[in-house]
This record gives C-alpha cells, structure tokens and sequence, in this order.
C-alpha cells in the first residue's frame, strides 16, 4: 500500500464528521489535521433539555429508548416501569406484562433499574446538541412547512385560482400541495437563533461548516470548528488550524515550492501537478507572482529587468564616442587624417620634384584633400542622431567620395591622353585636357553629386527615428532612411565612377614608363570596389548600431587604401630613394 503519512488530508461533507472515524486510534496519525466541508451546525433552544428529561418511565412505548438505556446504565427499565405502573393498570394489563419480561431475560440476564438513573451528567454522541447538522436541517424544514401551511391558511382570498400570481389560498378541509409548494417558495422568516431563512431558486442558502480534525490528549480526535461558508462570503480563522505537521504553519508541498517573480511553472512528465519545474521567463517577459503558470510580454517600449519581475523602459542605444567602439573608429579617423595631412606637408615641401610635378600636382593637391575629407566626414556619424546630423553625414559622405574618385578618374584619363598623343597624329589631343579642362571635369563631376544630394535632402532627407523591431533591453536611435532611392543614387553614383575609373586604370596599366601611376591607381581602385561591394551585405544585415559601423569601416578602409597604395610608394622615393626622383628616371623608355 502506498505511503499515506505526512499528507494533508482534505475531507467532503460525505466523511468530514464521521464520529467513527475521529474516535479510531489507529488511524489518528494519517487523520491528523484533516480539513473539511461539513453541513453547518448550530443549537436548537429548548432540545438539549428535553433529551436529557427523557426516561423509560415517561415513555414506555419507545423501544430505542429502552435499548439506549440499557447500553448505558446496564440494567433492564422493564421492572421499573412494572413497578411504576398504577395498580389498575398494571392487574389489567398483567399478562402482557409478563411476557414482556420473559422476553427480556431471555435477550441478557440484566438487572433491574433503581430508578435514579438519568442523561442528566452523561455525556456521549447522542447527548451532545452542541453541532447538530442533520437535526438542524430537519428542524429548519419543519419550520418552513409549518411557515407555510401558515401562510397558506391565513390567507384572506380563499377564492384565488393557482393560475393567479398572487399567493393562493386553501381552506383547512382541502390543502392542495401545488398550493402549499408555492407558499413554500416564499417562506421568509428567522429562527430563535436569528438566522434568516428563505429559498432561492428552489434552493436554500449555501452555508457550510469549515472543520478541523485535531489531536486531544487521550490520543483520539476531535472536531473544531475552523470557519463558516456562507454563500460568496468566507470566514475563516486561520490560526485555530492545526496542520497535519502538528504545528500552526501552512505546509509547503513536498514535492516543489513555489516559483519565485521572474519564473513560470511547468509540469514534470508523468509526476503529480505538485511536482513542477521553475523555469526562468525569457527576455522581454515578466512574472510578478509567485507561482505564476505563465509569462507576460513586455510593450514594445519596455523589456525585462535583470530579474524578470518588471518592464523598465528600453535604453536609447546609439554609437557614441565614450564607448570602445567609437573610440576606435574616432581613432582610426583621426589616424587617417594626420597621415593625409603628413603626406600633404611632404608633397608641399616637395613639390617642385618630378615625383610631384607628374600627372598634375594640382590633382595630387585635391586627391588628398578629399581622403582628408572623407577620414573626417566618418566622424559625423558617431554620436547622437540628429536631424542636421542625419542630413548632413550623407551628404558629406556622397560629395567627399565623388571628389576623390573624380580626381582618379581625370588623373587616368590625363595618362591615357598622355601616351595617345605621343603616337603620329594626336598632338592636339593633350589641348583638350589642361590643366583648366581637369579642373572642370572634377567641378562636373562632382557637381552631379551635389544636385543629387541636394535633391534627396530636400524631398525626402533621413530623421533620426527609433529602431523598436530589434529585441533586446535597448532600443537603437538611427537615422531612418525615408528614401531608399536617393541613399541608392548616392551610392550608384559614386560606384559608376569608380569602375569607370577601375576600367579606364586596367587598360593604361602597361603603358611604357618607370613610374605607370594608372598601375597604382588600377590596385587602389580594386581595394576601394572591393570594400563597397562587401558592404552592401553587412550594412543590410548589421543590427542596431553596428549599420552606423559598417559605413564608417567601410568609407575609413575605402580612404585607407587609395591613401596607402596611391601615395606610399611616392613617399618612398621621394624620402628615401632621392636618387630615383628624376625625370629620366620616371620617363624610363
């Protein structure tokens, strides 16, 4: 058989105040602190007393009587109440008499009552009036019957039909039980005790006994009265519990506690429903109960706290210049413009060269103004989204590139003229691309990026906006692109000049001379189309502030590698290889 001890037993009406059971040692260890329903109890004035002023002698006809009496007192009232009979009654009735007691001799040898006998000072389960249930129920129908019959015989219209809806009415010579049910619908009225009664629906008031089984000192059980039911309203006395540890605290389960606020329950396979796991809520949830079954989703705005018991609202996340992020890439930026700036101050005290003079000095000049440009305009890109902010790092960025891809172009286009004019015939082809003709391409060129930009700024510009699809405990500020087609034309723009620049560069590769720049400006160009092309992915997959990023690593190492493969190599000759800074040298063949 299972193991039943230490179990907290709860008890219906049908076993709640089984006297047998309360009475039973045996079982006392397993009963104890059973809680339970139990028909409501109450007192019947006037009953108590007149059970114990009954007497074999005052009622000889009753047989349980008898019986009771002689289980109790252990002596036969057949001899007493023989005795007691008057004389006429008892000559007349003489023979009865005898074979009454004839047939209690031959039940047991008892012996007769003394006549002092008396359920005055006894005390057992039949004397005990103090929680009467069933009599007490039996006594309130008794007086709704009598309520009703009331009711329905001092009724002033005897002539009503029952079809009406006015009570009906009987006389005393014939009582109709459709017309005593009705009345006994509407029976309203208080006992001695003061307890209303009345029917609802058909139905009597709920009203229930919370019991308590508990330890005596004899090691039996007995029954306290813990709380009352009655109706929606529950009144219970928690500190006369005696839980079935023998102690007045609530038992916890023994097989799990509770779950804690920030965890949900859930049930064990094949185990009781006590028997459950705590399961942490995940993020962006909340429970703040104990015992919760589920977990509540924060709103959009809000996400969980490190203990999952609240929703605090999201952070502002963006990148700034205090995190390591920023710090290197403001790092990088600044890095990248003091070497522009170096090479530019090298260039400058060095200018009357052949290194320097070739292929326009003056591009040289703008080339690297706008890599500084460009090292710089990555900086507008970390820190607070703002509305000028939003406007303005795009528009740096579109017009700084297009300035420096423009000066590739024109300085390839100036190689390739350079050497097509040398063959018989095309003399006059370097007229048309002067130094005032590179010039205007570079103006032109660059000019097509600023209507372009102008027009997207104007019509539908980026505002700082807050990215709430990401999930997490920040919500990321970001300049919201309203216009995907004009960040695409910015873009487009700048890679059409930059592989016509690539295609034009590929082709005067092998050109005859010492120093071919279209060779340098064909591998820096390669880097460059190959950084674009890979951002394109990353930007569209980063989250959160990692898009911001993706576009400052992509427009620093852009800018890092036309610098380094475009102006270290002449750096090189001009500051350690002095001997190679020669026009003969650099013209070769």
């Amino acid at each position: 058989m299972p193991d039943v001890t230490d179990r907290q037993f709860l008890a219906s009406e049908a076993w709640s105040t089984n006297n047998d059971l309360l009475r039973n040692l045996a079982i006392s260890k397993v009963a104890t602190g059973v809680l339970g329903v139990a028909i409501r109890s109450s007192t019947i004035p006037g009953f108590e007393n007149y059970l114990r002023s009954l007497h074999p002698i005052r009622n000889p006809d009753d047989d349980f009587l008898r019986e009771f009496w002689e289980n109790e007192f252990g002596c036969s009232p057949g001899a007493l109440q023989l005795h007691a009979a008057p004389l006429s009654s008892t000559l007349k009735t003489r023979s009865n008499h005898v074979s009454s007691a004839k047939a209690s001799f031959q039940k047991a040898s008892l012996s007769p009552c003394s006549g002092t006998e008396s359920l005055e000072g006894l005390h057992n389960s039949i004397t005990d009036t103090s929680q009467l249930r069933v009599a007490y129920n039996v006594y309130l129908a008794v007086y709704a019957a009598a309520h009703a019959l009331h009711s329905l015989l001092s009724c002033p219209d005897t002539d009503s039909s029952p079809g009406n809806n006015s009570p009906t009415c009987s006389s005393t010579k014939n009582i109709k039980s459709i017309e005593l049910l009705h009345h006994l619908n509407n029976v309203h009225f208080t006992t001695p005790q003061g307890e209303t009664f009345y029917f609802q629906g058909g139905d009597a008031p709920a009203k229930y006994d919370l019991v308590n089984w508990q330890n005596t000192p004899e090691g039996s059980l007995k029954l306290v009265l813990i709380g009352r039911v009655d109706g929606f309203d529950l009144h219970l006395n928690e500190s006369a519990i005696q839980w079935t540890t023998g102690s007045k605290q609530v038992p916890t389960s023994v097989c799990s506690e509770s779950c804690p606020p920030g965890t949900r329950t859930t049930n064990r396979k094949g185990e009781p429903l006590c028997c459950f796991d705590c399961i942490p809520c995940a993020d962006g949830e909340i429970s703040n109960q104990t015992g919760s079954l589920h977990c509540v989703r924060c709103p959009v705005e809000f996400w969980s706290n490190a203990k999952r018991t609240a929703c605090i609202p999201r952070q502002l996340d963006f990148l700034s210049f205090n995190e390591i992020l920023g710090i290197t890439l403001t790092t990088a930026a600044v890095s990248g413009t003091m070497v522009t700036t170096a090479v530019f101050v090298v260039f400058l005290c060095y200018r009357h060269t052949p290194m320097v003079r070739a292929n326009n000095s003056e591009l040289s000049f703008l080339l690297l103004l706008s890599l500084k440009l460009c090292f710089l305009c990555s900086l507008v890109f970390i820190g607070r989204p703002s509305v000028w902010a939003c406007r303005f790092q795009q528009a740096a960025f579109g017009i700084s590139f297009v300035l420096c891809v423009s000066c590739l172009l024109v300085k390839t286009i100036v190689v390739l003229a350079a050497f097509r004019s040398a063959r018989p015939g095309a003399e006059t082809l370097m007229k048309w691309f002067g130094p005032g003709q590179q010039r205007g391409s570079v103006c032109l060129f660059t000019s097509i990026q600023v209507i372009i930009c102008a027009t997207w700024l104007s019509l539908s510009p980026p505002v700082p906006q807050r990215d709430l699809g990401f999930q997490g405990s920040k919500v990321t500020l970001e300049c919201a692109m309203a216009s995907v087609v004009g960040f695409s034309l910015v873009l487009g723009y700048i890679g059409l000049l930059a592989c016509t620049c690539l295609l034009l560069a590929f082709f005067a590769r092998k050109l005859p001379d010492n120093f071919n720049e279209a060779k340098l400006i064909t591998f820096s160009m390669l880097i460059f189309c190959a950084v674009w092309v890979a951002f394109v992915p990353a930007y569209v997959s980063s989250p959160g502030k990692y898009v911001v990023a993706v576009e400052i690593f992509a427009i620093q190492a852009s800018s890092y590698g036309l610098l380094l493969c475009l102006f270290v190599p002449k750096c090189f000759i001009i500051l350690l290889r002095p001997k190679k800074n020669t026009k003969k040298h650099l013209m070769g063949r």
